[in-house]
């Protein structure tokens, strides 16, 4: 589901913000993507910056559901909310899912990638992307509830 809300400046134009829901797995996941990038086809944003929505978006709602919601839990709702501001697209995303360990965001390090296919780690790339792409990253869990929210700099005019 995605609704509008009321519009925000991006530039001299004016861009609604919106709301994506989903439930959590990964056909929903793909199938949330996909709406929110129609969402953002106003902003006429380059294939690089639409690549840095999807990516850090992508991560970001597999890390929820992989993470926060056990299988045997059935998932729950993901709430993605949007709004395109001239400092670039300010992201919002809540859950209802288990909070992150220790109460806060993974450091994000590079992993090392210059070693044998088979030393590789399984994981660890993702938040280091996140982070690396986005800006003011945050996180909180207020009360039942896992708050993040960021900004990613595309969409601002030249």
């Amino acid at each position: 589901m995605s609704r509008n809300v009321p519009s925000r400046s991006a530039g001299a134009q004016t861009f609604p913000s919106f709301e994506v829901s989903l439930l959590s797995s990964d056909l929903a996941v793909r199938d949330a993507l996909a709406r929110i990038l129609r969402e953002l086809d106003p902003l006429s944003l380059d294939i690089e910056e639409t690549g840095t929505v999807e990516l850090v978006l992508a991560e970001v709602l597999n890390n929820i559901v992989e993470h926060a919601y056990p299988t045997e839990a059935g998932g729950g709702q993901i709430r993605v909310f949007c709004q395109p501001a001239q400092d670039g697209l300010h992201v919002r995303i809540t859950d209802c899912g288990a909070a992150m360990p220790e109460g806060h965001l993974p450091l994000g390090r590079a992993v090392e990638v210059d070693v044998d296919f088979s030393e590789l780690p399984e994981g660890g790339f993702g938040w280091f992307l996140i982070q690396d792409l986005a800006k003011d990253v945050e996180y909180a869990r207020v009360g039942e509830q896992n708050r993040l929210s960021m900004r990613l700099p595309v969409g601002i005019p030249a």
